[in-house]
């Protein structure tokens, strides 16, 4: 103990020094828009070619784990998009021989080009080519959980169609919005962020409200705005109500968990469990919005504020 502060009244004045100049650099990055914006396109940039380096390391010793998860993932997509009983239908409906109807199944299952083209993302059916809603496949190469404000980096940016302000979801629904972006990288603003809101609706009798996370418990967030004269049933599914231009309409988000009546509020108070298990989160997908540009300028004009606080 004796020498380390021989070591630091010895060099008092560099480390004065230095503790000065990081606070300059603080004051100056966080004061002045345009240096804050090139450090923080910088860091992320530096930042996301470490953590593709270190998943692709862990993702070495995971192949196991991951190729099951895609096979299971996979297999529920397809018996979503192409039940069986569809085909058995089809064949059962002509009255034809068991050989016949054997051939037609084999047929019909062989003929791919008249399957849907469709993606199913959170229970709800995307034209996988509908140019209003493309999407980007990511994969997260960084994740956070256990903060008040959470983020995810994802291994695609600018070069790839990304830009502030898309929404991403997942297999299991909703997951965030981007909020910064390099050339390869992108950071997402996850739902599990204080300042995250997501304009929903409850599917069953289109009850509106907004989702946010209440900052303890990364399986369940708050469905906020529902009036008290609102019928609510455990189980009710939560999806996004389509208000905004970054989410699709109908992307799954959750289910009512639980709901109390406060004494002093107009409005319930629903705990929702969300779709998305956000400790093993690996593949994502960035929905590339419809244009918003005349939108944005008439609801700047106006003063609404846009959904998660910021303008992208």
């Amino acid at each position: 103990m004796r020498n380390l502060f021989l070591f630091l009244f010895r060099f008092r004045g560099a480390l004065v020094f230095g503790l000065l100049e990081i606070i300059s650099l603080y004051l100056f990055i966080t004061n002045n828009s345009y240096q804050r914006a090139a450090f923080f396109n910088s860091a992320n940039a530096y930042a996301g070619v470490v953590l593709d380096r270190r998943t692709q390391v862990t993702d070495y010793f995971k192949l196991a784990e991951v190729n099951q998860q895609l096979v299971a993932e996979n297999t529920a997509l397809r018996q979503q998009l192409y039940p069986a009983d569809t085909v058995r239908r089809e064949a059962d409906s002509v009255a034809l021989p068991p050989a016949r109807t054997d051939s037609l199944r084999r047929v019909r299952y062989q003929r791919p080009a008249e399957r849907p083209d469709t993606l199913l993302l959170g229970q709800q059916r995307l034209p996988a080519r509908d140019p209003s809603y493309p999407l980007i496949p990511a994969r997260v190469i960084n994740n956070m959980l256990r903060n008040v404000d959470n983020y995810l980096t994802l291994n695609v940016g600018s070069a790839s169609g990304v830009r502030p302000g898309l929404g991403v979801v997942a297999d299991g629904g909703v997951v965030g919005r981007v909020k910064v972006v390099s050339e390869h990288y992108a950071t997402v603003t996850s739902l599990l962020h204080s300042k995250t809101s997501i304009s929903s609706k409850i599917k069953r009798d289109g009850t509106f409200g907004t989702i946010r996370w209440l900052g303890d418990d990364p399986t369940h967030a708050l469905l906020d705005n529902v009036l008290r004269e609102t019928r609510l049933v455990r189980g009710d599914t939560v999806v996004t109500s389509g208000y905004n231009a970054v989410f699709p309409e109908g992307i799954f988000i959750g289910t009512v968990d639980s709901f109390v009546k406060e004494p002093d509020k107009n409005f319930w108070t629903v705990r929702v469990r969300l779709g998305i298990n956000f400790a093993n989160l690996t593949y994502v997908y960035v929905v590339t919005s419809r244009p918003r540009a005349e939108r944005d300028t008439v609801e700047a004009r106006a003063g609404v504020p846009l959904e998660g606080g910021q303008r992208p």
